[in-house]
Formats: C-alpha cells, structure tokens, sequence
C-alpha cells in the first residue's frame, strides 16, 4: 500500500508541476526494462539523470542498491557513472545488471555504448549481435545502438 500511495503522491506532483512531458523517455536517456517486476520506483532517479543531475541520481541509486539487488537499479548506476566518465566501475554495474538479467536490452545496449565510447567496436558489436537476437524484429535498444556504433565508424 505504502508503495501505490507513493507513486500516486509522485504522479501527483508531476502532473501539478507539468513535468509529466519532461518525464517521458528519450532517445539517449537512460531507459530500463519496464516489465521488471521487482523494480523499486526510479521515476525520481530518471527525472535527475533527464536533468543530468548526475551526482544526485547516483545518491539515490547507490542508496537504492544497498536495499536492493535489481537489474534496473544497476544498469542506471552503470548509465550514470559512464555519463561521468568513470567507465571501469559502469563496466562492473553493467556487468552486475546482466548477471541478474541476461536478457536486460538497455544493459546490453548501454554497454554497447560503453564499449562504443571506449574504442572497443569489436564488444559492442557483441552487444548489438544479442540485441538482434533478443528483439529481431527491432527495438530501440537496438536501433540506439547501432546508430552509435554507426556514428563512430562515420568519425574515424
């Protein structure tokens, strides 16, 4: 109950303060898998990483991950430490996410990008070739990282 009275007081807050468009997933925003089941609510986290709060969203999330081994809390620690530049220990929450989660498309897909931002085209490749084979008729995951994978093959 304390759950449902929690998120009913954020959906309140965010429609009365209009932030509900600003809350809607982007292309390039951090994304998790919606059907996990198990998942704390990260409405607020995605809010400060949309913001590139990133100091506060690692806050919540590492307190988050003391309570709590869950594939989506994870990969948004490994989403937020590689938006600042600490790859090694995003590489490790990644790592943690797809352990708990072998088939979590936006760990795949952010570590494809990690690997992307690192100069390792041959990894990431990896990555998209088990996002073909978890979404084969597409997703965005997918196409995301492709067109990073792209992106950087165009650059060199």
């Amino acid at each position: 109950m304390k759950t449902v009275r929690s998120i009913l007081t954020g959906m309140t807050l965010v429609v009365s303060l209009g932030l509900a468009p600003a809350l809607m997933p982007a292309p390039a925003f951090a994304v998790d898998n919606m059907e996990s089941s198990d998942a704390p609510d990260l409405s607020s986290v995605r809010a400060k990483i949309k913001a590139k709060d990133y100091a506060a969203a690692l806050a919540e999330l590492r307190d988050l991950a003391e309570d709590t081994q869950q594939a989506d809390v994870y990969n948004l620690l490994g989403f937020t430490l590689r938006k600042t530049g600490d790859f090694k220990t995003s590489l490790t929450y990644y790592t943690k996410a797809l352990e708990l989660q072998p088939d979590h498309k936006a760990a795949r897909e952010y570590l494809g990008e990690l690997y992307v931002e690192t100069g390792n085209m041959e990894k990431a490749k990896e990555q998209l070739g088990i996002l073909a084979k978890l979404c084969p008729g597409g997703c965005e995951e997918r196409e995301d990282l492709q067109k990073a994978i792209s992106a950087k093959s165009a650059s060199n």
